[in-house]
C-alpha cells in the first residue's frame, strides 16, 4: 500500500511556493511518519538528497569543514547522484544526532536560499538546551502528529465518506452510523501510521499489539539516550509506563500515580515528554475572553498524542470492538483524549497550546476552549447521554459570544438554548467524526451572522 495522503503535505507545498522560505524543521514524535512524508514530497523536486544523521558516513559528510557552496557537489557525489537543472531538496533526518548539521541550517538560509532544506528529528530541544545554539529566526517549523480521523478514513479507502465530511454538516446525518462506526475504530486504533497501515491491510486488531509494544519501547529507549541524569530518566520511564491510564484526566504533579516523586521532578519529566511531542499538559484558564492565558499554577489535564497507544497501555482490547456504544461505555476521559487529539491534529503550528476553562471556587468547568477570529468558544465533550449543560451555561453567561459547542455521538444539529440568566445562545452539536471541521463550521456560522 502506498502512502496515504497526509494533511501536512499541503503545508509543505505552501512552504515550497513561498519565495521567502527558510529551512523547514519538521517536528513530531518518533514514528509519526516524518520520513515517509518528506520522501513523498521529495518526488516533486528535480533533485532530492536524503541524509540520515544516524548513519556515520552520512553524518561525516555534512560535518565536513568546507564552505557551503563547495559542499553541495560533494553531497551529490556522496550519494552517487547527478545534479539536474531545476529545484533541489536536501532532507536531513534525525538531525538531533549532529549539532554541526543543526548549525549548518543558518548558512543554507544565508548563502544558498534557493536550495530547499528540510530537517527532522525527535527530542530536538533537549539537545539544543545543552549543546548547540539553534538558528532562531533562520528556520521555520511545522508540527507533524499522528493521523487524524480524516487521514485514517482515507487510509481505509472510504473516499465517499471523506467527500461527505467536506460538505454542509447537515449532509452527514444520513451517514451518521457509518461514520460513527469508523470513528470508533479510529478511537481504538489511533493514528500511528504503522498501526493504521497494518489495520488497513489485515483488518485485525490483535496483529497491532506488537506495533504498539515496539513503539512504547522505543520511546523508553529514547529516554535512556537523550535525557540527562539518572533520576530524570527514571521519572520519564515511569510516566511512559504508568502515565497512559490518566489520559484525559486532571492530574497532580507531586506524587503522580503514587510514584513518590516530587512535583518538580515530575514537572521536568513531563516537559521533556512534551518537547518530544508525546503528550501535552492542558492548563485551565479562568477568563472567557481573549487572550486565553493558561494558569500554570493550577492542575493540568493530561493529553497523550495517540489514543491507540493509550488503549494498548490501558489494556483495552477487542471485547469492545464493533459495538457502537463503545464511546458511551468507555470512560468519559477517553472521549476527551480523542477530542483533544483531533483538535491538535488540525493544527500544524508549533508551540500552540490547548486550554480548558475552569472557574475558580465554583466547580464550573468546560472541557476545552478554542479561539476562532476574535471569539472564544467553549467545547463540552459528552461521551454518553449525560447532557447537562450547567458549565456551558455559566461560561456563556460570562461571555459576549452566542455559540457553544457540544461534541457527542449523535448526529449534527443546532439547538437554541436559554441559560438560567436568560441569555439565548446556539448550541452546535458536533458528532465526534466532525471535530476536524470545527473551524470551518464556526466560520460558516459567524459569516451567516454578519
Amino acid at each position: 500500500m502506498d502512502m496515504f495522503n497526509r494533511k501536512v503535505l499541503k503545508d509543505m507545498k505552501a512552504w515550497k511556493a513561498d519565495v521567502h522560505h527558510k529551512p523547514l524543521i519538521l517536528r513530531g514524535a518518533r514514528q509519526v511518519g516524518k520520513t515517509t512524508v518528506v520522501n513523498e514530497f521529495g518526488k516533486s523536486f528535480d533533485n532530492y538528497l536524503y541524509f540520515n544523521m544516524e548513519d556515520q558516513a552520512q553524518r561525516r559528510m555534512l560535518e565536513l569543514e568546507v564552505p557551503l557552496p563547495d559542499l553541495i557537489p560533494l553531497l551529490f557525489a556522496s550519494l552517487g547522484k547527478e545534479r539536474h537543472e531545476g529545484s533541489t531538496l536536501i532532507f536531513i533526518d534525525e538531525i538531533q544526532n549532529s549539532p554541526k548539521a543543526i548549525a549548518l541550517l543558518r548558512y543554507f538560509y544565508e548563502q544558498l536560499p534557493h536550495i530547499f532544506v528540510i530537517a527532522a528529528g525527535s527530542l530536538l530541544e533537549n539537545i539544543v538546551d545543552v549543546q548547540v545554539s539553534f538558528p532562531v529566526g533562520r528556520v521555520q517549523y511545522l508540527a507533524m502528529r499522528p493521523c487524524t480521523f480524516y487521514e485514517f478514513l482515507g487510509a481505509m479507502g472510504e473516499k465517499h465518506l471523506l467527500n461527505i465530511l467536506s460538505m454542509n454538516p447537515s449532509m452527514t446525518v444520513p451517514f451518521h452510523d457509518q461514520l460513527m462506526f469508523w470513528f470508533n475504530q479510529y478511537a481504538l486504533i489511533g493514528g500511528m501510521p504503522e498501526a493504521v497501515r497494518k489495520y488497513a491491510e489485515k483488518r485485525d486488531l490483535v496483529s497491532l499489539e506488537s506495533t504498539y509494544e515496539t513503539l512504547v519501547q522505543s520511546y523508553k529507549d529514547d529516554a535512556e539516550k537523550y535525557v540527562k541524569g539518572k533520576k530524570l530518566t527514571d521519572v520519564v520511564r515511569f510516566i511512559l509506563s504508568y502515565g497512559w491510564a490518566f489520559a484525559g484526566e486532571t492530574i497532580t504533579l507531586g506524587n503522580f500515580a503514587n510514584s513518590g516523586y516530587k512535583s518538580r521532578e515530575v514537572g521536568d519529566a513531563f516537559r521533556i515528554l512534551e518537547k518530544a511531542m508525546l503528550l501535552e499538559l492542558v492548563y485551565p484558564s479562568s477568563s472567557p475572553q481573549q487572550p486565553i492565558i493558561p494558569e500554570m499554577g493550577r492542575k493540568p489535564k493530561l493529553i497523550w498524542f495517540d489514543t491507540g497507544l493509550v488503549n494498548y497501555q490501558a489494556g483495552i482490547r477487542s471485547d469492545i470492538i464493533g459495538k457502537t456504544e463503545t464511546l458511551d461505555k468507555w470512560r468519559g476521559h477517553i472521549a476527551e483524549q480523542i477530542t483533544a487529539q483531533e483538535l491538535l491534529g488540525t493544527d500544524c503550528r508549533i508551540g500552540h497550546k490547548r486550554a480548558f476553562w475552569a472557574k475558580p471556587n465554583n466547580g464550573a468547568e468546560v472541557d476545552f476552549i478554542i479561539t476562532s477570529g476574535a471569539h472564544v468558544f467553549p467545547i463540552e465533550v459528552k461521551s454518553g447521554a449525560n447532557a447537562h449543560l450547567r458549565s456551558l451555561q455559566v461560561f456563556m453567561d460570562a461571555t459576549d459570544g452566542d455559540i457553544a459547542i457540544r461534541v457527542w455521538s449523535h448526529p449534527f444539529s443546532v439547538d437554541k438554548v436559554v441559560s438560567p440568566h436568560g441569555k439565548t445562545f446556539r448550541l452546535v452539536n458536533i458528532p465526534f467524526y466532525m471535530i476536524g471541521e470545527i473551524e470551518t463550521i464556526l466560520l460558516h456560522l459567524q459569516t451567516e451572522d454578519e
